[in-house]
This record gives C-alpha cells, sequence and structure tokens, in this order.
C-alpha cells in the first residue's frame, strides 16, 4: 500500500504527548474521594468496567489514527500488464530437425518459458501456415494458455486441415486483430517463423502497416538455419524424411520490425532462441516500467468506516457506561 500525502503520517506522533498526558496528569486531575484505609478494598474483584476503564482512550486513538490514515491518502498501486500476442508459424518446415528435436518444439518450449516469466500480462496465441486463425485468445489464464500451446501440431496444415504454405503477412494480421481494440498502453506481437511468406491475401509489410497504425509493436525471430535440413512427412501411413534448402526472408522480417519499431532477431538453436526471449522480456518490461504504466486506486473507505465506528462507540461509552456526574 502506498500513500498519496504521506507527510501526514507525521502527525500520529502527536499521539504520544497525549497519551503522556492522559496516564500521567489526567488521570491525577480526577475527582477523588478520601478514604482513611484502603486495605479492605486491596482484594477486592474489579468489574469489567473498572477493568476497562481507558477503553474510550483507547477508541479516541485508534479513531484519530484513522483519520489520520484518510488524509494520508492510502492507494493501491495496480501495475498493469501488457497485451502479448503469440504469431507462430506451423508449417510443416517447422518440424525440421535443424533446432532439436525439431523446431516446433523448441518454439513451444522457449514461448512456454516466456508466459511463466510474466504472470500479470494478457497473452494469446495466433498460428498459422496457409491461413491463419487464432488458437487462444488473449487470456490471464496461463495456465489454459499453456495447455493449449502445448497440444499446438503441424498435422492441421499436413493433413489439408487449413491450406499449406507460410502466410506470414495473415498471421501478422490475425495477430493485429487480436490487439487493435485493446486499451492497454503497450501492445506487443512476436511473430517467429523459419520461411518466406508465399502465400496469403494480405502483404507481411501491409499487415505490418496496419499494426503501426494501433501503435503495436511486432518483433520477428526467424528460427533456423540456411542449410539443407530435414523433416518428417507422411506418406500412405509411413513417415519419411524430406531434405529441403532453408528459405527464411530475413529481409521481411527485418522490415516488419523496422516499421513497427519493434526488432528482429535469428535463432539457429534453442539457447540462441531462448536469449531472444529473454531481450524481448527484458526490452518490454525496461519500456514499461520507464512510462509507467499503472494505475492507483484510492482506498481510504476502510478507514473512514473504521474512524467512524470507533468515534461512534467512543462516544456510546463516554455517556453511558463511563458517563461521568458533575
Amino acid at each position: 500500500m502506498e500513500f498519496g500525502n504521506k507527510e501526514y503520517l507525521l502527525l500520529l506522533l502527536l499521539l504520544i504527548p497525549y497519551i503522556l498526558w492522559y496516564f500521567l496528569y489526567k488521570r491525577k486531575k480526577e475527582p477523588a474521594m478520601r478514604m482513611s484505609d484502603t486495605y479492605a478494598y486491596q482484594y477486592a474483584a474489579k468489574s469489567w468496567r473498572v477493568r476497562l476503564i481507558n477503553l474510550p482512550m483507547i477508541l479516541r486513538c485508534l479513531a484519530y489514527t484513522m483519520v489520520v490514515i484518510v488524509l494520508a491518502r492510502p492507494m493501491n498501486r495496480v501495475v498493469e500488464g501488457i497485451d502479448v500476442m503469440l504469431a507462430m508459424d506451423i508449417s510443416v518446415s517447422m518440424l525440421a530437425e535443424d533446432v532439436r528435436p525439431n523446431r516446433l518444439e523448441v518454439a513451444k518450449d522457449v514461448a512456454s518459458d516466456f508466459i511463466s516469466d510474466r504472470p500479470t500480462d494478457n497473452i494469446g496465441l495466433t498460428i498459422f501456415a496457409g491461413e491463419a486463425f487464432t488458437q487462444c485468445p488473449m487470456t490471464t489464464d496461463h495456465q489454459s494458455l499453456q495447455n493449449i500451446l502445448h497440444n499446438v501440431r503441424t498435422d492441421i496444415a499436413a493433413n489439408g486441415l487449413i491450406e499449406p504454405g507460410t502466410a506470414i503477412g495473415m498471421g501478422l494480421a490475425n495477430a493485429v486483430t487480436r490487439l487493435k481494440d485493446s486499451k492497454t498502453k503497450s501492445k506487443v506481437i512476436i511473430l517467429l517463423t523459419d520461411g518466406s511468406n508465399n502465400v496469403g491475401e494480405i502483404s507481411p509489410l501491409t499487415a505490418a502497416e496496419i499494426a503501426k497504425s494501433y501503435g503495436i509493436r511486432v518483433y520477428t525471430i526467424g528460427l533456423g538455419t540456411n542449410k539443407a535440413s530435414r523433416y518428417p512427412i507422411t506418406v500412405n501411413g509411413t513417415t519419411q524424411y524430406v531434405v529441403s534448402q532453408g528459405e527464411i526472408d530475413y529481409k521481411t522480417l527485418q522490415n516488419i520490425a523496422l516499421t513497427t519499431n519493434g526488432g528482429f532477431y535469428r535463432a539457429t538453436n534453442r539457447k540462441e532462441l531462448a536469449n531472444i526471449y529473454k531481450d524481448i522480456d527484458t526490452l518490454e518490461k525496461t519500456r514499461f516500467n520507464s512510462q509507467g504504466y499503472a494505475k492507483s486506486f484510492e482506498r481510504y473507505q476502510p478507514f473512514a468506516l473504521a474512524a467512524f465506528i470507533l468515534l461512534l462507540l467512543e462516544v456510546v461509552l463516554r455517556v453511558t457506561v463511563y458517563r461521568r456526574i458533575p
């Protein structure tokens, strides 16, 4: 908890002289009845009224403390998370084994670690091959997102459920549609692919311009090597391996990042990809903290209510149980 006017808390120091005055001076000035000997009352049982003789003073001090806290304006500072869409290529080439065990599994594992490190963020997942669709909308339920991410496969492209190919522009555009209406001040897309745009109705640079118009930063990652690598395909129920030369369009990925004020990265192994996600994580946290994306909510109401109840109780006790007769 923070305080908007913390200097008012110094008023609590006034309780010290009040308490000293109450016990050292005021109690001595109270009316008393003279008696020759108090021995007979030495072991007399004390009533609850006598035992709680200082209760009104205690309630008064507590009420004063609550009033001071109200004046100091207690508030909760809630840090706003950022909105992140992961746009992941699931074309058949993502099964290439130049990155062990294959590109897709490494991409999922590292993305999972990234999600775990950002518990306050809204994170969603777009997947694309020749077409793109939202696998998981933005959510703070990261356990559900992790489960969905874990089950991502290239089967839907390999089995013809969506068009084959690599539609980077469509994948980026789909992620933009999930972020464009976000009210968060920081919106990010992390686009990972191992190929070049060869299908789709929207070009990557057009999608990048759309992202820029909505204030969305795009970090692009080219995963894999440009060397010939093999990946499995299923033919008539049997698994066969195809050797293919890498065709990552680094220039387009660089232009997307440049257009949207994001960043471009290359990864040829798990360690490099993990470092890229850590770098993105650090950049976004630095940018986020430096611009102070946080909301403060006033929390004085419980203290004001407590002060009212304490004062009311003190008054009731003073005019009833501890009423003084002149």
